[in-house]
């Protein structure tokens, strides 16, 4: 009989590694989402307005590391786009969609997918006992594939005592705009890709008052460009020894262009994080984690341009400030800040603010039922850096003695303090891929299952 494994959360991660599993010939899987828009999507591509693209071009989104051109060819047939494309996330969504929906029918009652919650897991040597919606039930083996943690809200702000219309801790709440007019002004915390995303879902939905993203440092991702330069991909020898990485990327960069030297560090980032000691990782977190992330996750040109209109026009500022104080003021709050390098302060009056400081991962923090339910029993821990679930090379969730699960296993952003580069799907389609086989056990035998 084939062993049963249980997914939890049926986002980009859990479909990827459901569908793989199918394609490899391998156990048996129940894939359980608390919430059924997100089947096959996750927040990323169920959220998403027809105005945000994927930053990424086409050609590099297949969802199936075997078959790179996957993606390509299913754009062609629908006719959207071709492998150059930023195409939309909602197009994205459907791609995924319909990949879940082929490997269900070819699957028949080896890929059931439920909507439900899964309160408690409780392993051991044969197995696991899951409770879903309260009811108990055996499985052979558990795999987390929980996503992204909402964002936390930042220091300053106390969520429970802001009224729903005035602080909106959901970026991409479809009524993010509800009752404002040209006369409103909206704070957005944060100015990364989800303040962009925000920015972009306001004008879609008519705002044309003013919108003000604040960060400590005020860095804006950047943008990709057209005909920009291949990267030439670096030896994976130096990537083990962060100052010879460091040499070989600004000679690149002093050669040619800073987007083809960033890129060149893909192959081997992975490398680069698992070679590097817990103070290096902790100083690269302080201090340059921002910088990274503007430049190695950018925007598609055609949001890009959407952006800068909204500047230009004085509809959207960006700045590097603190906040010091928010004060609720009938249907609207003054809020005072500190601009970065300054002593006095600013301040003014917002009819929304709108929490974009991005997806979390600190497990001390997580509010999610089975996540604190696994702490307590000890049976996971946060990394040690405080970005998610620890797990071993192999995936398994490493519990609070220090020793990998026998049975538990975690894929996605949450294991990204053993590899940092696992959020976007050119990573996660690796991962899914690889513990897929080892499941079904076909990376004994080299074969790549149907």
């Amino acid at each position: 009989m084939r062993e049963h494994v249980l997914v939890v959360g049926g986002g980009f991660s859990g479909t990827l590694l459901a569908i793989n599993l199918m394609r490899h010939d391998g156990p048996r899987v129940t894939m359980v989402e608390r919430r059924p828009d997100q089947v096959a999507r996750g927040v990323a591509y169920s959220a998403a307005d027809d105005s945000h693209l994927l930053n990424v071009r086409a050609g590099n989104m297949s969802a199936l590391p075997d078959d790179p051109d996957h993606f390509v060819r299913w754009l062609a047939a629908e006719g959207e786009g071709g492998p150059g494309s930023f195409v939309r996330r909602t197009t994205y969504g459907r791609y995924l969609g319909a990949l879940l929906d082929e490997a269900r029918v070819k699957a028949g009652d080896r890929l059931v997918v439920e909507t439900g919650d899964v309160d408690a897991i409780h392993g051991d040597r044969e197995g696991a006992a899951a409770t879903i919606d309260g009811e108990d039930r055996r499985f052979d083996r558990v795999v987390l594939a929980v996503g992204n943690l909402p964002p936390h809200a930042p220091p300053g702000i106390d969520a429970d005592a802001l009224p729903r219309d005035l602080y909106c801790d959901d970026p991409w709440a479809a009524d993010i705009a509800d009752g404002l007019t040209a006369d409103d002004a909206v704070l957005l915390l944060g100015t990364g890709l989800t303040a962009i995303d925000a920015a972009l879902l306001l004008d879609r939905r008519g705002f044309r008052g003013k919108i003000v993203a604040m960060s400590r440092r005020g860095l804006v991702p950047r943008a990709h460009v057209e005909g920009q330069a291949k990267a030439t991909p670096l030896d994976e020898k130096p990537a083990r020894a962060l100052p010879a990485l460091v040499h070989a990327v600004r000679e690149q960069a002093a050669a040619g262009e800073w987007r083809a030297a960033v890129d060149a560090l893909r192959p081997v980032t992975q490398l680069m994080w698992a070679g590097a000691d817990l103070p290096t990782r902790q100083r690269f977190l302080r201090h340059l984690r921002p910088f990274w992330d503007v430049h190695r996750h950018r925007l598609a040109p055609q949001v890009a341009a959407r952006i800068e209109t909204m500047v230009d026009e004085g509809r959207l500022v960006f700045q590097a400030g603190k906040l010091s104080a928010i004060r609720p003021e009938g249907e609207a709050a003054t809020v005072e800040w500190r601009l970065r390098g300054e002593e006095a302060t600013t301040s003014a009056r917002f009819r929304r603010i709108v929490n974009c400081t991005g997806p979390q991962g600190d497990l001390m923090r997580a509010a999610d039922p089975l996540l604190r339910q696994l702490m307590a029993a000890g049976t996971i821990r946060p990394d040690a850096a405080r970005l998610g679930i620890d797990v071993a090379a192999d995936t398994r969730v490493i519990g609070a003695a220090g020793q990998p699960a026998d049975r538990l296993y975690a894929i996605g952003p949450m294991t990204r303090g053993a590899w940092w580069e696992v959020v976007a799907v050119p990573d996660i389609r690796v991962q899914a891929w690889n513990l897929a086989r080892a499941l079904a056990n076909a990376h004994w035998v080299g074969g790549e299952g149907l």
